[in-house]
């Protein structure tokens, strides 16, 4: 399909779209619409940033100016998303028309929310955990749903929503159309598509896990202490706005507070906010009010802001396939984005998840650590040998002095020496075997810049300490700290 028109929509749909500048649509959309319009269910997935809002929006609401009754109810996992799906919806019905809507989700008030259920929405978009809430209050009614849209559905998974979704399904009609569309596709939303879905048509644009090509990915073999200087550098050399994804809500605030003393603008966005301050933080960046976001896994899916050309893992995601998430922020429409991931010493298993999910055939310098048994039965023996056991079977005897019985070394020694010669040429081998191994073919490794070191103080020449201030005399133990008057 080379433009809207042939799909035969209604005139004022047809100039909503010509008014946002729509002309052609995505190949997602291409396959989605026409299906969705003849009232067939759909199980679909797409790269981020390939237009699965509109995939869905356009049908969704072509379905309600068809028929004067009904409504449509649609699922995110979080408020963001809501947020922009609502927005989209809402520049496609135009100013003028009589269909109304509704936002409930988390975090606002009660009150706010039941004016609007009580104008009788057509259209009804939220979050699970608050619209499950409302069904259960009875302030909200789904008999008359006949079109459902779960979007982002392994993520609403993944948060726990598994059982609110079965509740809110109770609610609706048998007879439905429902449109179920994610990025990824992994085992339990198949399963959960043949609860959910009625013969779906399965459709699928472009393979899933694979990132747009038009993102540089660059990994950052580094300590946890020097991630925040290398992270300074790194902001320094980059223009353009950029988000940082952390591990946690506090790492968010703490971050975007430091980053703030250092000179940079810069927001902090995670789940604790309230949502006035989360909308609010959200307008600013969108309207480039500030350079740097800081935010947790929330903002890894559904965030259109087509200006963000950086992304940093300044910690990795606990989940592989948010890794590709966290990269679809930027890149967005066809534009180019380059990312950035720190890979901690402690990242190893981590790291080696996202590269298997990436490139399945790669190979990884990752090796599993032994566990259970058999890591424990490596342990050198350190207690004292049971008088049962026989010679053969002792981990070695040492040499002992005729007199006294004891061994001729002492064995903790020897342990602690072995060790530290094991640990030292374990390291020596693991980095001559890092220097000669290829780059990653689709992730691009290297090494952090050389931080300026001050020099040691040398006592005898009586310098300075580093930071400038005079050093310490230290008292003799033979002189005595004060004179006698003479």
């Amino acid at each position: 399909m080379n433009n809207f028109e042939g799909f035969g929509l209604s005139d004022a749909l047809n100039n909503s779209l010509s008014k946002m500048g729509h002309k052609t649509p995505t190949p997602i959309q291409a396959q989605a619409i026409p299906l969705a319009l003849k009232g067939q269910d759909i199980l679909g997935s797409a790269q981020t940033g390939t237009g699965k809002t509109a995939a869905f929006s356009i049908p969704l609401i072509e379905s309600l100016l068809r028929s004067p009754r009904g409504s449509a109810l649609v699922l995110t996992p979080t408020r963001e998303l809501a947020k922009q799906v609502l927005g989209v919806i809402h520049d496609l019905l135009g100013y003028d028309t009589k269909i109304k809507t509704a936002f409930i989700i988390g975090g606002e008030a009660y009150s706010k929310q039941m004016s609007q259920l009580r104008a009788n929405p057509r259209i009804i978009v939220g979050t699970p955990g608050r619209i499950n809430d409302h069904l259960e209050r009875g302030s909200l009614k789904l008999h008359d749903t006949g079109f459902l849209v779960l979007d982002e559905t392994d993520r609403m998974l993944d948060m726990g929503f598994g059982v609110q979704l079965d509740r809110i399904i109770k609610f609706l009609p048998a007879k439905r159309q429902t449109l179920m569309f994610s990025a990824t596709l992994p085992k339990g939303i198949i399963t959960l598509s043949g609860k959910y879905l009625n013969n779906p048509q399965r459709i699928s644009v472009g393979q899933s896990n694979v990132l747009a090509q038009n993102i540089k990915q660059e990994a950052m073999r580094i300590e946890q202490g020097d991630k925040y200087k290398e992270l300074i550098i790194q902001l320094h050399e980059r223009q353009g706005s950029v988000i940082i994804f952390v591990k946690t809500k506090y790492n968010a605030d703490k971050m975007a507070k430091k980053l703030r003393q250092d000179g940079f603008t810069s927001e902090g966005l995670h789940g604790d906010l309230r949502q006035h301050k989360r909308d609010k933080v959200m307008k600013n960046f969108r309207e480039q009010n500030f350079r740097i976001l800081v935010a947790t896994d929330i903002a890894a899916r559904g965030l259109d802001v087509p200006h963000i050309e950086h992304v940093i893992n300044y910690d990795l995601p606990q989940v592989a396939e948010d890794y590709i998430h966290r990269m679809g922020r930027t890149a967005r429409a066809g534009a180019k984005g380059s990312a950035l991931s720190f890979v901690a010493s402690q990242d190893g298993r981590k790291w080696h998840a996202i590269e298997q999910l990436l490139n399945p055939e790669a190979k990884s310098d990752y090796k599993e650590k032994p566990q259970g048994k058999n890591k424990a039965r490596r342990k050198p023996y350190r207690g004292r040998p049971d008088s049962a056991q026989k010679p053969s079977e002792s981990y070695g005897k040492k040499p002992r002095d005729k007199h006294t019985k004891r061994p001729v070394q002492h064995k903790g020694h020897q342990a602690q020496n072995s060790e530290q010669h094991g640990s030292e040429d374990r390291t020596e081998k693991r980095a001559s075997e890092h220097q000669g191994k290829p780059a990653s073919k689709f992730i691009q490794e290297r090494k952090p810049k050389a931080h300026k070191k001050h020099k040691p103080h040398n006592k005898s020449s009586g310098g300075f300490k580093s930071d400038g201030s005079a050093p310490l005399k230290r008292r003799s133990k033979n002189k005595p700290s004060h004179t006698r008057a003479a």
